[in-house]
């Protein structure tokens, strides 16, 4: 193994504490005879357990020693993947240092461990090639990444030769990316040592625009605007507000898993993280995707002043926003922050020409140049976002005056009328059914 991975080239950045380059020098001491058989037995256990958690953490299947090394060359950045990541396959000398990597990887895909477990008494690497996982739940590993590597896993283990896996990996660049960005939907500020300042969120869920019951409008000039951008139109900044509870939420997340793969991906940034969006923005602003910048429950008291950080970002720094950088926000006010009567009057004991405060504090909300409003539904539409819900769950079995008149008493007292009441209804009724 070690023959095979001291000539990589392109993907030589893997690193030496991989488990990959760890196990080559095991089994460059093996070879050479230069071990204790103890010592080395643990270290390869050490080896098999990293194997295991990266198993876990992605939910891999059957042979894990593939899916690891697919999991490689899906993950690793570098200037070849990233080429690739943007036009697939192309023309350069570069591709023949790249096509013996690949050769290379494909002699790790069929390398043979039987002589060293024979040797050292031990069949770890045979019950790894032959993995039958546990069935887990979708919210224990990540689903985006464990179903894109295997697919590839599976392609690697078919190609005949250096030549086909090169197109089958280039394939794959060009249709998903390469890297957290490539194989993640979405992404929180965080810092974490493996992933950088931003670290992929792994469970989502998988809410769509048609699972919000109305707002036709409102979705469709959200759908107007996300579809310019994914396009490389112009697109402007969103806005979403109005009364807690009507869908403003669901309406973004419903972009992201519509987008999702048109390249469109989005990160979650809370307020006490502006100061943290140049470094974001630096992060994506050269790759290969759209990004949203999510703002949730976007407000702010009289006192805060991080809402200029955002102001700065979204217009008005010496450095532009790049094009391929939206914000989208939520928020249950109108103009994002807390005004008062003082706000409206040069008369304060405290600040001169307290008026000019105001309009710089009311300016953000003109830095979105689309705005959506998002209101508390009607007695009717409440009605009508029930019994749509209720169509979709054959276990509730309450006729339409009887569902009317129980999502009635339920609204009067659980927070009055609104999309999440109505949602939250039917989840009890789910709940609840045949006892």
């Amino acid at each position: 193994m070690y023959r095979l991975t001291s000539k990589l080239v392109i993907y030589r950045n893997i690193g030496e504490d991989s488990i990959l380059f760890r196990l080559s020098d095991i089994c460059q001491r093996f070879a050479a005879g230069e071990y204790v058989k103890e010592n080395l037995v643990t270290e390869i256990y050490v080896e098999i357990n990293r194997l295991l958690d990266i198993a876990t953490r992605y939910g891999f299947d059957k042979n894990l020693w593939h899916n690891y090394l697919a999991f490689l060359l899906a993950m690793t950045e570098n200037p070849f993947s990233l080429v690739s990541e943007k036009v697939g396959a192309n023309e350069g000398t570069v591709n023949e240092f790249a096509k013996s990597d690949f050769g290379i990887f494909k002699g790790l895909f069929d390398y043979d461990f039987s002589g060293m477990e024979q040797e050292l008494g031990i069949n770890c690497f045979t019950i790894v090639t032959n993995y039958k996982a546990v069935v887990k739940s979708e919210q224990i590993f990540n689903k985006s990444v464990s179903e894109k590597v295997q697919e590839l896993s599976l392609a690697i283990e078919n190609a005949e030769d250096e030549t086909q896996l090169y197109t089958i990996v280039t394939d794959f660049y060009k249709k998903y990316g390469v890297g957290k960005f490539g194989l993640n939907k979405a992404f929180r500020i965080s810092g974490e040592e493996e992933f950088g300042i931003l670290s992929p969120i792994t469970t989502t869920g998988d809410m769509v625009l048609d699972d919000l019951v109305g707002y036709e409008e409102q979705k469709k000039k959200l759908i107007a605007n996300t579809e310019a951008f994914v396009e490389g139109r112009g697109a402007n900044n969103v806005l979403l507000f109005g009364d807690a509870g009507t869908g403003k939420s669901t309406s973004i997340k419903a972009i992201l898993n519509q987008y999702y793969s048109r390249g469109l991906r989005m990160i979650e940034v809370y307020k006490h993280q502006f100061k943290d969006l140049s470094k974001v923005i630096a992060e994506i602003k050269n790759r290969n995707y759209r990004f949203i910048i999510y703002m949730d429950d976007l407000s702010f008291e009289e006192f805060e002043i991080e809402y200029k950080y955002l102001k700065a970002v979204i217009e008005g720094g010496l450095e532009t926003k790049p094009e391929n950088v939206l914000i989208y926000a939520t928020s249950n006010r109108r103009h994002l922050i807390r005004e008062t009567w003082s706000d409206r009057s040069d008369m304060s004991q405290d600040e001169l020409h307290r008026s000019d405060t105001m309009q710089e504090k009311l300016s953000l909300v003109a830095r979105f140049g689309v705005t959506i409003g998002y209101y508390k539904p009607s007695q009717k539409e409440y009605f009508n976002i029930v019994t749509t819900l209720a169509e979709k769950y054959p276990e509730i079995t309450l006729t339409e005056e009887e569902l009317k008149a129980e999502a009635n008493k339920w609204e009067l007292s659980h927070g009055g009328i609104s999309g999440r009441t109505a949602q939250q209804f039917i989840t009890y009724l789910i709940g609840t059914a045949g006892n």
